[in-house]
């Protein structure tokens, strides 16, 4: 068989991508028909750029949800005879197959792991930036809106204290193995993992603590399912084997979490300091709405605009620090698809074979400038509320 020709290629991965192009038009076209009931999301499709920025975080959202279906080869598995072959090289003994963006050094298929790379940086960077956000939001809350007070002064300290690390650095230091065998990650896990437990509690609590029978299940589903994942995410302990994290995985989650928490308790606490002394917070402490109530259901959701918009830009710093880590060989497991390592593994015969290297930092790239680009368009359109 004869190599494809750059036509084909495009062709082949355009129809290899054909998933992806189905859930981009169902989703867009179910949020055009209700764009008026879907709030700051809906007021997005009036922005050019936010508009952009979505469909390309939502490309990369499904092609890490369709991976399976996508990939023309296990991205793990070697071929003999494909060792650095370029570009719609055909696969020997297999007619009709093609390595579409070409083989690495150790004759893997380059589409086939750009492709499932996609799933290992969205499994971490939203999820990471998600706890990040609850341990910020928890904490920073009450040092807002009871600002000067010791246990004010106290958490601040504490966040200016890990900002004053250059994050990098800090990264650098959580993941090394050396780090891992001190326990520091496992101290650092059963702690940050606590707060989407605390965070949903005190939530549900404090909107429904004049409804006993509605808080009581809410509270239980809470406490059951939160120290189940908690018990297996954290410490590897849950019974049914439901909820697990790989420990090179779970050792990149805390860091993230760790290292972000801070800044989104900054965040947060300014907002609050702004916010509280708004009408509406004035009417809801004159109608004698406890404290938690106050922060979560009226300052909160008038904090939405800023949040959600550095919520896609921190998702975009975090994937550059996982891709930072991974080129550095401080990611997962060795062999793994990850874009950050697979860049690093091309970058040796870069001036020889630039495919095997081009492919993951172009899929970088484009996932980093949509989320960029969809904080955009939020900041903007928030902006008008």
């Amino acid at each position: 068989m004869d190599p494809l020709s750059s036509l084909q290629i495009i062709g082949q991965i355009l129809v290899q991508f054909t998933p992806v192009w189905i859930g981009i038009a169902i989703i867009l076209a179910l949020s055009v028909t209700f764009r008026s009931r879907l709030g700051l999301y809906g007021k997005l499709f009036d922005s050019p750029v936010g508009l952009v920025g979505l469909v390309l975080v939502l490309f990369w959202v499904l092609t890490a949800i369709f991976a399976d279906q996508i990939v023309t080869f296990d991205a793990l598995e070697q071929f003999s005879g494909m060792k650095n072959k370029k570009p719609g090289w055909p696969v020997r003994g297999q007619e009709g197959a093609y390595f579409l963006l070409g083989g690495d050094n150790l004759a893997r298929d380059v589409f086939s792991r750009m492709v499932k790379g996609s799933q290992i940086v969205l499994a971490i960077a939203p999820a990471a930036t998600i706890f990040a956000f609850m341990v910020g939001i928890t904490l920073g809350l009450p040092a807002g809106l009871h600002g000067g007070r010791a246990s004010d002064t106290m958490l601040t300290f504490l966040a200016n204290l890990v900002l004053s690390f250059p994050v990098i650095l800090l990264f650098f230091l959580l993941v090394t193995p050396e780090i891992r065998q001190t326990g520091v990650t496992l101290w650092l896990s059963g702690t940050l993992f606590l707060f989407p437990i605390i965070f949903f509690v005190i939530l549900f609590y404090s909107r429904f603590n004049q409804q006993p029978i509605k808080l009581a299940g809410l509270l239980i589903l809470t406490l059951v399912i939160g120290f189940w994942a908690y018990s297996g995410l954290a410490f590897n302990a849950d019974p049914l084997g439901v909820f697990y994290m790989d420990p090179n995985l779970l050792n990149i989650f805390v860091s993230v979490v760790f290292v972000n928490a801070p800044t989104v308790f900054r965040i947060v606490r300014g907002l609050t300091i702004d916010i509280k002394t708004r009408d509406y917070v004035a009417a809801a402490q004159t109608r004698g709405e406890r404290q938690w109530y106050i922060m979560l259901w009226e300052i909160l959701p008038n904090a939405r605009g800023p949040l959600i918009v550095d919520f896609c830009l921190r998702i975009g710093y975090t994937t550059i620090l996982l891709g930072t880590l991974g080129f550095f060989g401080l990611g997962v497991s060795p062999e793994s698809p990850d874009w950050g390592q697979t860049i690093n593994e091309g970058r040796k015969l870069l001036a020889i074979y630039p495919h095997t290297a081009l492919a993951p930092a172009l899929a970088l790239m484009s996932l980093v400038l949509g989320l960029n680009l969809l904080a955009d368009g939020l900041r903007e359109e928030s902006l008008k509320d």
